[in-house]
């Protein structure tokens, strides 16, 4: 794990003034940040675990894929696992057959994730999207965690929306014309507000 973004105190000085909601959360979570581990084929495997069920349930097949790895998560290990192997740790077979083609993605360098820096949020996203059982949300989950693009706004994310319906008392699902209030109103920061608000719904901060 690395520091937080250069950009974290700026942004959290940026929202306490813009929002109220966000003032009080960014001073009850104050004792944790967002952190990146710069791995992008751990996170990749990590979104794609984690699509579409709890945090709690992803963190228990990622535990059994990791133990499947023999605690080293790379290409060139998740390249020779089975995909009944993939499956045996809780994965569904389109999950485990996006791990499975995206090692031999990247063991080939057919995909070059070094692109991705010179490219803006859309680019970037629509060129993870290429990747098999990457949509928009796991590309998010990419630039937000392992880039740490400072104006992601998932407005897919169940817990997103959760927590928005929490915080601001919206029923679920919030306004589609909220979330995109709030988006135009914490930006250019809405990474660092998203993660304040998956704090709110989850005390262990998410990490990919």
């Amino acid at each position: 794990m690395t520091k937080p973004p250069k950009y974290w105190d700026k942004a959290k000085k940026y929202l306490s003034k813009k929002d109220k909601v966000m003032k009080a959360l960014i001073f009850k979570y104050r004792d944790k940040t967002l952190t990146t581990r710069k791995d992008i084929f751990f996170s990749l495997c990590k979104s794609i675990i984690g699509q579409q069920i709890s945090v709690a349930a992803a963190n228990s097949v990622f535990k059994r894929f990791k133990s499947a790895c023999n605690g080293k998560i790379n290409p060139k290990i998740v390249k020779k696992i089975t995909i009944q192997k993939l499956k045996k740790c809780g994965l569904s077979r389109q999950k485990a057959k996006g791990i499975k083609e995206l090692s031999i993605k990247f063991s080939s360098k057919s995909f070059n994730p070094n692109l991705i820096k010179k490219m803006n949020d859309e680019e970037a996203i629509l060129y993870l999207s290429t990747l098999r059982q990457i949509g928009r949300w796991s590309a998010e989950m990419i630039l937000l965690f392992t880039f740490n693009r400072e104006n992601i706004w998932p407005v897919q994310d169940i817990g997103l929306l959760r927590a928005i319906s929490n915080n601001y008392k919206k029923k679920y699902l919030p306004p589609m014309k909220f979330v995109n209030f709030l988006r135009k109103k914490f930006s250019p920061y809405c990474s660092v507000a998203t993660w304040y608000l998956w704090r709110s719904i989850d005390n262990e901060p998410i990490q990919y």
